[in-house]
């Protein structure tokens, strides 16, 4: 029989598990955040105490060296400058007649569908430092944006 089809296990031909990615800079957070990575971490030791499976304990350690990375080196953003946009505020954006409201937070604090928006996002990077009123020509949004701000709770 030919070397092309033996196969000795079954180890050889699985898919390789990788380190979840660290997105690259510096991990700020804002204090909501940092609560949400030490729960994170929580929860995964609580799991990962309660099982059985190998498989599993592999996939939930791989998940617990990627929060506990992030947990160390996360660094708290005070709250942010009433007067222009940081980490932590809340943005409301006026374009085209429409209104839009995203805050703008860490990048492990990001979800779209509660319009939380990383820091290094390209439409929170437009942003980060305009004021009241300032006029801001955003990607994707076309026309000048008029902003108000507030710090987000």
């Amino acid at each position: 029989m030919s070397v092309a089809f033996r196969r000795d296990g079954d180890e050889e031909h699985l898919e390789p598990r990788f380190e979840l990615p660290i997105p690259p800079g510096p991990n700020l957070v804002t204090v909501r955040g940092y609560a949400l990575i030490e729960a994170r971490c929580g929860e995964l030791e609580g799991r990962l105490a309660g099982e059985t499976d190998e498989d599993r304990s592999k996939t939930l350690l791989r998940d617990l060296r990627y929060w506990r990375s992030r947990l160390t080196s996360a660094q708290v953003v005070g709250k942010p400058d009433a007067r222009a946009v940081g980490i932590g505020t809340r943005v409301t954006l006026q374009a085209g007649g429409r209104f839009r409201v995203l805050t703008i937070v860490g990048h492990d604090e990001s979800d779209a569908a509660s319009s939380r928006i990383a820091f290094a996002a390209p439409i929170a990077r437009a942003l980060m430092g305009a004021e009241v009123g300032d006029e801001i020509a955003l990607p994707g949004l076309g026309d000048a944006c008029v902003i108000s701000i507030e710090a987000d709770d």
